[in-house]
């Protein structure tokens, strides 16, 4: 097994879709596919890669926008991996109401995402290769997902360069997120790279640093 991600940036709020993959056996998975999902499903088909599953790091509408036409794009339909705590937040908070925003709703979730659980591109397969951590404070069952072998997590909106997620949204705990930055994600090598929904990447060692919210 060899391990690649791209990211594409897209849509209105800047969002980061990743993309994890074996090279050797073409297999992906892709993480928090919001906007424009036609643009995602071209990407993999000009990659030659075969879908196996869709990773959610949280329920906010600009990363699960693409869920429903990603998945429902394939027969049978791409299983989706997510927190149920995230999956009923959404359910309960619809982005026309809670954003303004009319988006498709998450429509199930087939691989219900729990702290301390491991993952492997192919559902299917033996060989796991990242590592759920639940870092909820951005939203409920916020996770994130770390692969060793990159010694890269795809983050979503937990934390980001010299910055963390909002913490105003119904939902929101401003401690808590604090608390699991600096346990979930802190713990983490000092190398080690984060991956954001929006922006650039950061490293651990950065964020220790230099991050106001959490530093020390």
């Amino acid at each position: 097994m060899k391990l690649t991600y791209e990211t594409l940036t897209i849509g209105p709020m800047g969002n980061n879709v990743y993309l994890l993959a074996d090279e050797d056996t073409k297999d992906c998975v892709i993480i928090d596919p919001g906007f424009l999902p036609k643009r995602q499903l071209g990407f993999i088909d000009q990659k030659g890669w075969k879908l196996k599953q869709i990773w959610v790091t949280h329920g906010h509408f600009d990363h699960t926008a693409g869920v429903k036409a990603i998945s429902e794009a394939f027969d049978p339909p791409v299983p989706i991996a997510m927190h149920p705590e995230s999956f009923d937040w959404a359910q309960q908070n619809p982005s026309d109401g809670m954003f303004g925003v009319s988006v498709d709703e998450v429509p199930r979730v087939d691989i219900p995402l729990h702290h301390g659980m491991w993952l492997g591109i192919n559902p299917d397969g033996a060989e796991k290769v990242v590592e759920v951590r639940d870092v909820s404070g951005h939203n409920p069952g916020s996770v994130i997902f770390y692969c060793p072998e990159l010694n890269a997590a795809f983050v979503g909106d937990a934390i980001f360069r010299e910055s963390i997620g909002r913490t105003d949204f119904q939902g929101s705990d401003h401690e808590l997120l604090l608390k699991n930055i600096r346990e979930q994600i802190f713990s983490l090598s000092e190398e080690a790279v984060l991956l954001p929904g929006h922006m650039d990447p950061t490293t651990v060692g950065h964020e220790k640093r230099f991050n106001p919210f959490v530093r020390g």
